[in-house]
């Protein structure tokens, strides 16, 4: 598994985790987070390393599928970048009415409270 499809089964799981099962919860949780192996997981819960393997598979597969129905992660990558986006020109807007002397303040202040707010949802 690469590192990106990682961290898009640990970005499905924060969004739609709490629609699996408990023991799918778990097991996720214990390869995912705390980074225990297939064998490690089968010996915590009594089971084979296939067992492990196939409950991973189908947790994955279920997030994947809410993904598919909801598209909540999209949304919220899409929204992520244009944040992000918008917090750039804004920085070159600032910077370039800095730089004239006839703007008006009020219209700097108000792009500074925008780039706040922005920069709150990101902490």
């Amino acid at each position: 598994m690469r590192i990106d499809d990682i961290t898009q089964a640990s970005l499905l799981y924060d969004f739609y985790g709490q629609l699996l099962s408990k023991r799918q919860r778990e097991v996720m949780e214990l390869y995912h987070e705390e980074n225990l192996t297939l064998a490690e997981i089968a010996d915590e819960f009594g089971i084979s390393r296939q067992g492990v393997h196939d409950a991973l598979k189908n947790a994955e597969k279920s997030l994947n599928g809410y993904e598919e129905k909801l598209g909540l992660v999209a949304k919220f990558q899409k929204s992520t970048d244009a944040v992000q986006q918008i917090d750039i020109v804004i920085d070159d807007v600032i910077g370039a009415l800095q730089d004239k002397s006839d703007v008006d303040q009020a219209v700097i202040g108000n792009l500074k409270k925008v780039k706040d707010i922005i920069d709150n949802l990101e902490e």
